[in-house]
């Protein structure tokens, strides 16, 4: 996997942080099992944002201080402005390399079912992600799910059917799907039926009136003849 670096500067508590990101400037903490206190840094919006793209929360981001490597983190929290969705404050999360840590790893959907592609089914994915332990460097930034083996509707992916690479376990052993395919909704008609008490359109109402109507007529002339 390519290393993926990030460069940021120390930060004091005093400065203004409406200021900062005026200048385009993200402030963000690290923090970690062996730090004693956090640390404040801030780092370039743009770089942020690059780093994000790529790394998500499942890769690790060497982490470089005022010219010095801090180490490796993961992007464990991201604040966003409500209104225009820029970043406004970022956690990074520093590890240590000898002990596993708790995370999740998004799954990515590969392949082409044949119950989507030749019964017309729905692809209907459960699961986007999974919580695994591992050791830092074991980790991965995705699982590939290959959906090819979906054929008929009765298939399903479970999380036991999933490739974990090696080192990397589940938190949760668990039975549920993550992926299976449904089958196409028919279109049904149904016939209207009036409901007591509800409203009967006005031309509905006049038809009927004039059925009547004519029945009436019908009837009257029949007796007549008959008289």
């Amino acid at each position: 996997m390519e290393n993926l670096n990030l460069e940021a500067q120390k930060r004091d508590k005093k400065e203004n942080v409406k200021v900062l990101l005026k200048s385009g400037l993200v402030p963000a903490v690290i923090y970690g099992p062996h730090l004693k206190t956090n640390k404040m840094v801030k780092a370039k919006a743009n770089d942020l944002k690059k780093v994000i793209a790529q790394a998500g929360e499942s890769t690790l981001v060497d982490l470089v201080v005022d010219g010095k490597k801090e180490g490796k983190v993961l992007i464990k929290d991201e604040q966003r402005d409500p209104v225009r969705d820029s970043l406004i404050h970022v956690d990074f999360y520093e590890v240590d390399m000898t002990k596993e840590i708790h995370t999740e790893i998004p799954l990515h959907f590969i392949g082409e079912s044949k119950a989507v592609k030749e019964l017309s089914g729905v692809l209907i994915r459960s699961i986007n992600e999974i919580e695994v332990r591992c050791l830092p460097s074991d980790l991965v930034n995705h699982l590939d799910v290959d959906i090819s083996v979906l054929n008929t509707f009765d298939d399903v992916i479970k999380i036991h059917d999933l490739n974990l690479p090696a080192g990397i376990k589940l938190v949760h052993e668990t039975d549920d799907v993550v992926a299976t395919v449904a089958e196409p909704k028919a279109e049904e008609v149904f016939e209207t039926v009036p409901v007591a008490g509800a409203e009967v359109p006005a031309a509905a109402v006049e038809g009927e009136v004039a059925g009547e109507a004519g029945k009436d007529a019908a009837e009257t002339k029949k007796e007549e003849k008959k008289s």
